[in-house]
C-alpha cells in the first residue's frame, strides 16, 4: 500500500513539474487574455535642461560632453527628467544612466556626429557574437529605470557608415553616391565610405574577439565596425515613448539581456537600402511591450534573437514573455521575425493587430543548422497585410543570410537536402499559433520548410485568408494543422504543395476554380494527409502524386 502511494505521489510530482513549467508567473499558462506583466519606469519629476550644461543649438557645437553631463548629474541627485529642448544638438555617444529619463521636446534634433574619431572601439556584441565595434551613439550597461520619451528625433549618421549595393539604387544615385568619395568593390557592386570600411569588407568576422587581434588590427578596420543607434545593455525597466530612431549605421534598437522593456509608440525608420538596417532586435530580453509602433526600415522590422549558434546556447538566455501589438512594418525584410540568431532559444510570444504594408516577407520564422536553439509558444493573430514580394507566411530552417526576395536576374537554387544527425546545434521550430490573417498580394501564401532530421512541428493556422501568385508548401513538417483557409492563386499552380511531409490535418480549404492541381503530393515520408469540408470539384485534378509516394498518402474525407 506505501509503495502504491509513494508512485503515486511522484506521478502527481511529475505531472505539477511539467504544468509549472509551462506557466507564467501567474501560475496559469500564457494566452492572450492572460499576458506577461511588465513592470513600468518611475521618475522624480526634476529636469535638467542641458542648456544649462552649456549645451548649443547650431550645426557646429559637438554637444557630448554637456548632454552627458546633464545625465551624470541627474541620476547622481537621484533621478529626473534630462530636457533636450527644441534645436538641433549634434553629439557624441550618450550614455544613459540609472532613474533618468532623456526626454527630448517637440521639434528637438539630437543628430550623432559622423566624426568617426568620437566613437571608441569598445567590446560589444553583433549579430549574436561578442565583438569590437564603435561605441553605439546611444548606450547603457548595467543601469535601472531608464527611459527615452518625447517627440523629438534622434538621428544616427547612418550614411556616413553605411555601405550600399548598386542594385539598390538607380542609375543616376549610384553615381552621385560614387562621385562623393569612398571605395568601390572590383566588381562594381557595392559601394564603401572610406578604405577602412573596404579593407574590413574584404576579412571574414573582422570584429570577432580574438587574442591575436591587436589594437592596430581593429583600427585598421575601425570604419567597417559599424554600431547599432542604440545598444542597452543587461538594463532593467525601461521606457521608449513618443520618439522617433532614424538613419542607423546598423541596427537601430538593440536591447541586449534586458527585462522589463516598453516600447511605445516609436518610430524607426532607415533608408530600405540600409544593409543590417533593423528596427528593433529584442536579444535575450525578458517581459517585453512593443505598442503603437512603426518601422519603415532596410531590413527586419520587429525581430526576437538570443544569440548565434555555440555563443548564443551557452549564455542560454531565450528571448520570452513578448507581447507586440497595434503596430506596423513598411519597407523591411520581415514585419514579424524570428532569427536567424535564436541560439538561446524563444518562448511565450504574443503578437496581435499588427499591420505589414509592402514588407519583403509578413512572418518570417529563420533559422539554419548550427543555431540550436528551440523556439516555441508563438501565438500571432488578427494580422493584415497587402503587397507582400515575398512569402505572407515563412518558416524556414535553411536560412542563407540572403536578401529574402531575390533581385533582378539573381538566380537561387533550392538547397540541397541532406540528413544530418541530430545535435545540440539542431534547431526547433514548434507550437505555433496562428490566426486571423488577411493578406492581398504575396508571391507565395505559405511556406514551411524543416530539416530532414528535425520536422517543423506542431504548426496550427486558422482563418488565414490569402491572394497570392503561389499556394501554400509544406517540406519536411509534421503535425500541421490548416483550418478554414482560403488562398486565391495563379490556378496553373498547385494549391498545396506537400513534400516529405506527414500528419497534415486540412479543414475546409478554398481556393480558386479550375486550378490546375489541388494537392501534390511527392518525398517517400509524405503520409497520414488529411482532407475535410473540402470541395475538390473545382480543381482539374485532385491530387498528384510524386515518384515513390504512397497513394494512400491523402485521405479525403
Amino acid at each position: 500500500m506505501k509503495i502504491k502511494l509513494l508512485i503515486l505521489v511522484l506521478i502527481s510530482f511529475v505531472f505539477y513539474t511539467i504544468a509549472v513549467n509551462a506557466q507564467g508567473k501567474t501560475g496559469k499558462p500564457y494566452s492572450f487574455s492572460n499576458l506577461p506583466v511588465v513592470k513600468k519606469v518611475s521618475f522624480k519629476k526634476d529636469t535638467f535642461n542641458i542648456l544649462k550644461y552649456a549645451a548649443k543649438s547650431d550645426a557646429q557645437a559637438l554637444n557630448t560632453t554637456s548632454i552627458n553631463a546633464a545625465i551624470a548629474d541627474c541620476s547622481k541627485k537621484g533621478g529626473g527628467v534630462v530636457v533636450i529642448p527644441a534645436g538641433l544638438f549634434i553629439s557624441g555617444p550618450v550614455e544613459l544612466k540609472s532613474n533618468v529619463n532623456l526626454h527630448l521636446n517637440s521639434g528637438a534634433l539630437l543628430q550623432f556626429t559622423s566624426d568617426f574619431d568620437q566613437y571608441p572601439l569598445v567590446e560589444g556584441n553583433w549579430e549574436g557574437l561578442p565583438q569590437m565595434r564603435n561605441q553605439s551613439p546611444i548606450w547603457a550597461t548595467n543601469q535601472q529605470n531608464i527611459a527615452i520619451t518625447g517627440q523629438g528625433i534622434i538621428d544616427g549618421s547612418g550614411d556616413a557608415w553605411r555601405m550600399v549595393k548598386n542594385d539598390k539604387l538607380t542609375a543616376s544615385q549610384w553615381k552621385t553616391l560614387v562621385a562623393s568619395g569612398g571605395m568601390v568593390s572590383a566588381d562594381q557592386k557595392t559601394w564603401y565610405p572610406s578604405k577602412k570600411s573596404f579593407a574590413g569588407s574584404e576579412i571574414k568576422n573582422p570584429g570577432v574577439i580574438s587574442p591575436e587581434k591587436t589594437p592596430e588590427f581593429y583600427n585598421s578596420v575601425k570604419d567597417f565596425l559599424r554600431p547599432n543607434l542604440m545598444v542597452l545593455n543587461n538594463c532593467r525597466q525601461i521606457l521608449l515613448e513618443g520618439v522617433t530612431f532614424q538613419n542607423s549605421p546598423a541596427w537601430c534598437l538593440h536591447p541586449l539581456m534586458c527585462q522589463d522593456l516598453t516600447v511605445r509608440n516609436v518610430t524607426a525608420k532607415n533608408p530600405w537600402y540600409a544593409q543590417n538596417g533593423d528596427g528593433i532586435d529584442l536579444e535575450s530580453c525578458k517581459n517585453v511591450l512593443i505598442e503603437g509602433s512603426t518601422f519603415d526600415v532596410g531590413d527586419d522590422g520587429i525581430c526576437i534573437k538570443s544569440g548565434r549558434d555555440e555563443a548564443g546556447r551557452k549564455r542560454g538566455m531565450p528571448t520570452e514573455n513578448v507581447i507586440v501589438r497595434n503596430s506596423k512594418v513598411y519597407h523591411a525584410h520581415g514585419g514579424f521575425v524570428i532569427g536567424s540568431e535564436m541560439s538561446g532559444g524563444a518562448k511565450n510570444i504574443f503578437v496581435s493587430n499588427c499591420t505589414f504594408d509592402g514588407t519583403d516577407i509578413g512572418l518570417r520564422f529563420k533559422t539554419t543548422r548550427g543555431r540550436g536553439g528551440v523556439v516555441e509558444k508563438i501565438f500571432v493573430k488578427d494580422i493584415v497585410m497587402k503587397d507582400i514580394p515575398g512569402e505572407a507566411i515563412l518558416f524556414d530552417m535553411y536560412y542563407a543570410a540572403q536578401d529574402p526576395v531575390p533581385l533582378a536576374g539573381e538566380k537561387r537554387d533550392a538547397p540541397k537536402v541532406q540528413l544530418f544527425p541530430v545535435t545540440e546545434a539542431t534547431p526547433v521550430f514548434k507550437d505555433f499559433h496562428i490566426n486571423n490573417i488577411v493578406c492581398n498580394g504575396a508571391s507565395k501564401a505559405i511556406f514551411i520548410r524543416g530539416l530532414p532530421e528535425m520536422n517543423i512541428a506542431d504548426i496550427y493556422l486558422e482563418n488565414i485568408d490569402i491572394k497570392a501568385k503561389q499556394g501554400i508548401d509544406l517540406q519536411e513538417a509534421k503535425n500541421i494543422s490548416l483550418k478554414n483557409v482560403n488562398v486565391i492563386t495563379d490556378n496553373k499552380k498547385p494549391v498545396v504543395s506537400i513534400q516529405n511531409a506527414s500528419v497534415i490535418s486540412i479543414d475546409n480549404l478554398n481556393y480558386k476554380d479550375d486550378s490546375e492541381v489541388l494537392f501534390n503530393i511527392t518525398g517517400e515520408k509524405s503520409k497520414a494527409i488529411s482532407v475535410k469540408n473540402t470541395d475538390t470539384s473545382k480543381a482539374k485534378s485532385k491530387v498528384r502524386y510524386g515518384e515513390g509516394t504512397c497513394n494512400s498518402a491523402l485521405e479525403m474525407k
